[in-house]
């Protein structure tokens, strides 16, 4: 089975870049595990054990890892490492020697001529996180020596000692219960192995140091709890198995990782380490149910986005559809229909509807291009007859009637909407209180996708022979269609303005041009595709896709870091947006025919993000990356958006739309 990522010792001890490569293994329900390379944590969501908990589904990292270490004949060896103000305890990266994160995360140490290696998986839909160690050719018998630090906050905050904490423990036939804070779960941990004991020994771990949470100028110091360790007798080539769950202990966690393991092994079958195959892989990351088999979501990053509505639907087509799981991708975009509101899908999809908020005038415009894939993808004819149908047209004649944003359909039939302090599009950075790009009045995007829109109901009805109801939306598209182009298209500069408000355009050039003019239902002839096309690949283009604002712009920021303020300033002001990529794509396709040699710089483009598969977020793409060179990755390590547009790049290479 080829390893798509495979790490030596030398790449591991070259410890400033070690400790900023991160992996993660995920659960299914919004849970995770997530650590760098050498297992020492720099971020506070970092831990072994990361679930959604409580009405409101935040995560909370509960145990925070073990610390490690192997012990035979009168000497221990680490495993573990940690930070603390001005050293690293204790030094477990010193015998690390490899690390595969394929089919699972697995690491390898070296002690002289003994080999420990650790493996780590999450069992899917089940808040448990499972660790095996294994021991080869050792000629002393061996004890692995393991301590648990419980961190049991939320994932966003930091812990610190305090008197509120249960120190007890439980003991159970082969582990411990612990229940640190009334009101949070039991956290249970068992092993397979029944040589093993627990000896009580109740401390505080104090200032562990997060190096990510202080780059990113946050408060990145806590104490985490232990309640006291484990010894257990290892013997060559006999796996010893942990578990540790939330609620009820696991009886047989060697049983359950055979499990797990053969699941995960049939899901590699198809496996290529190609970047086709390696982006299906982490498609499945993103995807989510609740334990109690609830509607089907997207988590849009991690480590520390849960779900958000319009880069959910954005998302749905690549994740599901690129994969051939169509009738899926029709039954998750179904089950986003019970928040709609006035015209509005939210901007996040709470678990009820008291729990939205409603500040994103694009999101059900997302929800009707969605829908336009899921149709031409072979989705059922009925289903969107019956079910897309009437909510495309709630979602048309909703808009700009509710009170839930500032929104309107102006004389010219486009979508007004935002105000100078809310943000209502996809760039929705704040900085200093205020919106860093407010874009408020008519933004390009958002009215090319209400054109779409319109548009698509247009061909609906017409394909439905209802004529009536068809002659209902050319009007408006009519309206809309004048009114776009008098207002976006800048004839002299042969581009699109990016807003347009009380009679100025804002001529910037950006990537909302390109969103656009990539949509199958458009204003935009083909000329005008071709104009946009060739502005961005001069203004905009990057080998990790599209700056969101052109270097020329006396507003570009082509760094991302420093103060929270600082990024935010940056993050759609310059900032490289991988998932914009497919809309380059898509625009180039719409504007030219297709032929071979004009296909390879796409291709060169979209492959080349094979080799991001081994940095900052390992198997995944980043959030987004540095306007300035070399582009330095930036943001969450793993993106949804990312994953699905670079997935739908690659489908519509392969089969250009005609």
């Amino acid at each position: 089975m080829p390893a798509l990522v495979h790490i030596d010792r030398e790449e591991c001890l070259q410890l400033d870049r070690a400790t900023t490569r991160e992996w993660i293994e995920t659960d299914g329900r919004g849970g995770y595990a997530s650590s760098t390379i050498l297992m020492c944590p720099t971020r506070r969501h970092h831990g072994w054990l990361v679930t959604p908990f409580g009405p409101e589904r935040k995560r909370f990292v509960w145990l925070a890892r073990f610390e490690e270490a192997i012990s035979g004949g009168g000497k221990s060896f680490p495993l573990s490492m940690g930070r603390y103000p001005g050293l690293w305890s204790p030094h477990g990266h010193q015998a690390i020697e490899s690390v595969e994160l394929v089919p699972y995360p697995r690491f390898a140490y070296r002690f002289g001529a003994t080999w420990v290696r650790r493996e780590i998986l999450m069992v899917k839909g089940e808040p448990t996180v499972l660790v095996r160690w294994t021991v080869e050719d050792a000629d002393v018998p061996l004890e692995l020596d393991l301590r648990p630090l419980y961190a049991y906050r939320e994932a966003d905050a930091l812990t610190h000692e305090n008197m509120a904490l249960d120190p007890r423990v439980e003991r159970l036939e082969r582990g411990i219960r612990s229940r640190p804070y009334v009101g949070l779960p039991t956290l249970s941990i068992t092993f397979s192995a029944n040589a093993q004991r627990f000896e009580a020994d109740p401390v505080w771990y104090r200032r562990i140091e997060y190096t990510k949470e202080l780059e990113r100028g946050y408060d990145g110091q806590e104490d985490n709890f232990s309640p006291g360790w484990f010894k257990v007798a290892i013997a060559p080539n006999a796996p010893v198995v942990v578990a540790a769950t939330l609620g009820e202990p696991i009886a047989d966690p060697a049983a359950l990782w055979a499990r797990e393991e053969a699941t995960r092994r049939a899901r590699m079958a198809r496996f290529d380490g190609s970047l086709k195959r390696a982006l299906e892989l982490a498609a499945e990351d993103f995807l989510y149910r609740r334990r109690d088999g609830g509607r089907l979501g997207v988590l849009t990053g991690f480590p520390w986005y849960f779900e958000r509505g319009r880069e959910a639907l954005i998302a749905l087509p690549g994740l599901l559809l690129s994969r051939g799981e169509v009738e899926k991708c029709g039954n998750a975009l179904e089950a986003t229909l019970p928040f709609l509101k006035d015209g509005l899908l939210p901007t996040h999809f709470g678990e009820n509807r008291d729990d939205s908020r409603y500040e994103g005038v694009d999101t059900g415009l997302w929800f009707a291009r969605a829908v336009r894939l899921y149709e031409q993808s072979g989705g059922s004819a009925e289903r969107v007859r019956d079910v897309f149908v009437p909510a495309l047209e709630r979602i048309a004649d909703g808009l700009g009637t509710g009170r839930t944003l500032p929104v309107t359909i102006d004389e010219k039939g486009l979508v007004s909407a935002g105000t100078p302090d809310i943000a209502v599009t996809w760039m929705n950075a704040v900085a200093l209180g205020k919106p860093v790009t407010p874009r408020d009045g008519c933004a390009v995007e958002v009215n090319a996708l209400w054109w779409f829109l319109l548009a698509y109901l247009e061909d609906l009805h017409e394909r439905a022979g209802d004529h009536a109801r068809a002659r209902n939306w050319t009007k408006r598209k009519r309206l809309a269609t004048r009114g776009f182009l008098q207002r976006f298209w800048l004839e002299d500069e042969r581009s699109l303005a990016d807003t347009w408000k009380d009679g100025v355009a804002d001529r910037a050039d950006t990537a909302n041009a390109v969103i656009a003019s990539s949509l199958e239902f458009s204003p935009l002839a083909r000329g005008k595709r071709t104009d946009v096309f060739r502005r961005a690949r001069a203004e905009l283009l990057t080998p990790r896709g599209l700056r969101t604002l052109a270097p020329t712009d006396e507003r570009y920021v082509g760094v991302h870091r420093g103060s929270h303020d600082e990024r935010e300033m940056a993050r759609h002001c310059g900032s490289v947006w991988p998932w914009l990529s497919s809309f380059y794509i898509e625009t180039y396709l719409r504007a030219y025919v297709p032929r071979l040699w004009r296909m390879e710089p796409l291709s060169e483009l979209v492959l080349g993000f094979s080799d991001l598969l081994q940095g900052y977020g390992l198997n995944q793409i980043s959030e987004l990356y540095e306007g300035d060179p070399p582009h330095r990755p930036r943001g969450a390590i793993a993106s949804a958006l990312n994953t699905a547009e670079l997935l739908r790049a690659l489908h519509l290479l392969e089969e250009p739309p005609q």
